[in-house]
């Protein structure tokens, strides 16, 4: 069974009762996300670009990756191009998907999938009206340091960073 609760302009909610591998019956209740694109802008070998983004949700102000919602039958690699140049003025000429992520499996579809992107070209930031953002440039290993010390907190943005740390060999 399945009854939908509530279509939203992000996220749908809905509640199925379902039988599960284990032959159990339950009632879950799922949101459903489009899903998202991100990217770990690399200005230089050793330089990332972040944004300082003010979140309602959580109360403040985060450290973030830029990062979008999927449009209906977008690609998730023109969905990385279009945020990244919205939310901090740059494109990439190479954009590498890195990996894709889960956000919260017990709850939600959403996967977001993050890209490297390099050799970045100046061009024109976009940000919406719900969009409050500061743009920084950092050592990677200084943003890898945030992680470590509980300053850089969002999932997507840890998972991109430290994979794309990972590639680097740890030496930026």
């Amino acid at each position: 069974m399945r009854k939908e609760i509530y279509k939203g302009k992000i996220v749908d909610l809905r509640v199925e009762t379902t039988t599960l591998p284990n032959g159990a019956t339950a009632t879950l209740e799922i949101i459903s996300h489009p899903g998202a694109s991100a990217v770990v802008p690399l200005k230089d070998a050793s330089t990332v670009i972040l944004v300082r983004q003010y979140r309602h949700a959580v109360g403040g102000y985060i450290y973030e990756i830029p990062a979008g919602k999927l449009s209906p039958g977008e690609d998730p690699k023109d969905c990385a191009q279009r945020e990244l140049e919205e939310e901090i003025g740059y494109r990439a000429s190479n954009l590498e998907l890195v990996i894709s992520l889960l956000t919260t499996p017990g709850f939600t579809d959403e996967v977001i999938y993050i890209y490297k992107g390099t050799n970045l070209i100046q061009g024109t930031q976009h940000l919406g009206d719900h969009e409050v953002i500061e743009v920084l440039e950092m050592p990677m290993a200084e943003a890898i340091a945030k992680i470590q010390d509980g300053t850089i907190r969002d999932g997507k943005t840890i998972v991109g960073l430290q994979t794309v740390w990972l590639q680097m060999g740890n030496r930026a």
